[in-house]
């Protein structure tokens, strides 16, 4: 635990991502098997230690510390992880276990052998490995490290491929002896089914207004960027496999999207919901389909109301043809092909977009959102599929963002780094009556989009503000305005306002502006797309 303990304190307090990889690629050169295994296991959300639960944590330590105080104790610091390494009363006494041992004695105990051992353990350890265990147990890391990020780190530490770790990630499991040995060049690449892999995808540059004069525009094939979640769908054999554009497997989530794969291909698309009228489908807005993301498996009733389909962008494989070095509009024509003989009631193919100039493409871009479209993407007709980011062959050109001066309403500390400072806002905007009269109503919650010297003055502005607490939560004073820059605002039952927004993010803060000029909700119930 010492080492595990050590790389995600630093983690926590290391914000580049860059600095992050070398202290990931460092970790892995330097600790054995199977602990570095388990920690990437852990850092990959691919750690199964599901009979720890936070309460059963704060269970334990009530039980050792008065519980009024570490009721307050966990309200001043907001981080369970980090209020009972702190406060857990033991000083550290006996041999510190191994992160492997702490593993594997979980997995095999019952469930009413894991309250002694965590309880145990953090008699053995000190503040930092406490932390450490307790994010460990709970799943709750927080420490800034992506699946993808954890994965490029072990391509940097061995100097094997990103793309053949990406494409074997499915096909081994914790705590990887076998991907371990082979990328310290100790053993072969691990074994999997190609009919099951996954291609990591290739992916789009953002690209502003003025760069477009720097492309030549007959070089580029244009086409809607539909607003859903980014899947590859990989079939052969027995294997279906929906997959999301981080390489986690989705096929759960939409079973129906999974039961129609019946075909010998891997295609590159974009999930959504709608409904299918004699135009074929109509995607619903990004809100319907965020009802079914995050299920471990599909819901009956929503499948019947939110159905899914996949609007087809790309195809890798063609059978055992491996189509990725053609040029795009070669690949273009063969999905044509593809879905003419294999039509599905769940795909359909995005279509390209005719235009003879860039001024053409502004005029449509212009009206992307009152059609629920984010925007376009631009791809040169001679680009092969690559992957990852690599600028020049493909662009996305987003619609510009909505904005929303907001009244600051509510605060509650962050995570991690974040825990000792004020950094998740709740805002609101007025609400008028008939009679003139005005309150301010919820309408999102934005956490980043600040600078730290930013976050800073919101922190010192909500402690000089409260005007009442609600455990860790501070009610202000409605007197701060901040101008909210979110993709889009939709109906939403689920809110007292009545409305929801995507990607809600403070764009700038409006020291200077009065509250009551703040936006009121008509002006934001204006900008709500309707479902077609």
């Amino acid at each position: 635990m010492k080492a595990f303990a050590a790389l995600l304190d630093r983690l926590v307090y290391t914000p580049g991502r860059d600095a992050k990889l070398r202290l990931l690629a460092d970790y892995f050169a330097r600790n054995p098997d199977p602990d570095r295994g388990y920690a990437l296991a852990a850092l990959t959300g691919t750690l199964d230690l599901a009979q720890a639960k936070p309460a059963l944590v704060r269970d334990l330590v009530e039980a050792r510390v008065d519980a009024e105080l570490f009721r307050w104790s966990y309200d001043f610091v907001g981080d369970l992880a980090e209020t009972v390494s702190l406060i857990w009363p033991k000083r550290p006494e006996g041999e510190v276990p191994t992160l492997s041992e702490v593993v594997e004695s979980l997995q095999r105990a019952g469930r009413r052998d894991v309250p002694g051992l965590i309880e145990g353990w953090l008699d053995r350890l000190d503040v930092d490995q406490r932390w450490a265990l307790i994010k460990l147990v709970t799943g709750g890391l927080r420490v800034g490290v992506s699946a993808r990020l954890a994965r490029t780190a072990l391509a940097t530490w061995s100097g094997k491929p990103l793309a053949e770790i990406e494409e074997i990630w499915h096909g081994v499991t914790p705590p990887f002896t076998g991907l371990f040995a082979w990328l310290a060049g100790r053993g072969e690449r691990p074994a999997a089914d190609a009919t099951a892999l996954f291609r990591p995808l290739m992916l789009a540059h953002p690209i502003e207004d003025a760069e477009l004069n720097e492309l030549d525009a007959r070089a580029y094939r244009a086409e809607w960027k539909w607003d859903g979640i980014r899947v590859q769908l990989v079939a052969g054999g027995a294997a279906r496999r929906l997959y999301s554009r981080s390489g986690d497997d989705v096929s759960a989530t939409f079973p129906e999207i999974v039961e129609a794969m019946d075909f010998d291909a891997v295609l590159d698309g974009e999930l959504l919901v709608g409904r299918v009228t004699d135009q074929g489908w109509q995607p619903a807005p990004f809100n319907d389909l965020q009802q079914r993301l995050n299920r471990k498996t599909g819901v009956r009733g929503l499948m019947e109301s939110h159905p899914a389909f996949v609007r087809l962008y790309d195809i890798l494989l063609d059978g055992g043809e491996d189509l990725r070095a053609q040029p795009f509009d070669e690949r273009r024509r063969r999905l044509v092909a593809w879905h003419g003989a294999h039509a599905r009631e769940r795909f359909d193919i995005s279509p390209l977009i005719e235009f003879a100039d860039w001024g053409r493409l502004r005029e449509l871009r212009a009206e992307a959102r009152e059609a629920s479209i984010e925007g376009l993407m631009l791809k040169r007709g001679d680009s092969p599929y690559l992957a990852g980011r690599v600028r020049g062959p493909w662009f996305k050109w987003k619609r510009a963002p909505l904005t929303v001066d907001a009244v600051l309403m509510y605060a509650q500390r962050g995570h991690g780094k974040r825990s000792s400072f004020y950094s998740d806002f709740t805002f609101g905007v007025w609400r008028r009556d008939l009679g003139g009269a005005a309150e301010l109503v919820p309408v999102g919650k934005a956490y980043f989009g600040f600078t730290d010297a930013e976050l800073a003055a919101l922190d010192r502005w909500v402690r000089s503000h409260t005007v009442e607490r609600y455990g860790p939560v501070r009610a202000v004073e409605h007197a701060l305005v901040l101008e909210i820059a979110c993709d889009s605002v939709h109906a939403s039952p689920r809110h007292k306002s009545g409305v929801a927004m995507r990607f809600p993010r403070v764009h700038r803060i409006r020291w200077d502006k009065p509250a009551a000029e703040a936006d009121d909700l008509e002006t934001v119930t204006r900008m709500v797309v309707a479902a077609s």
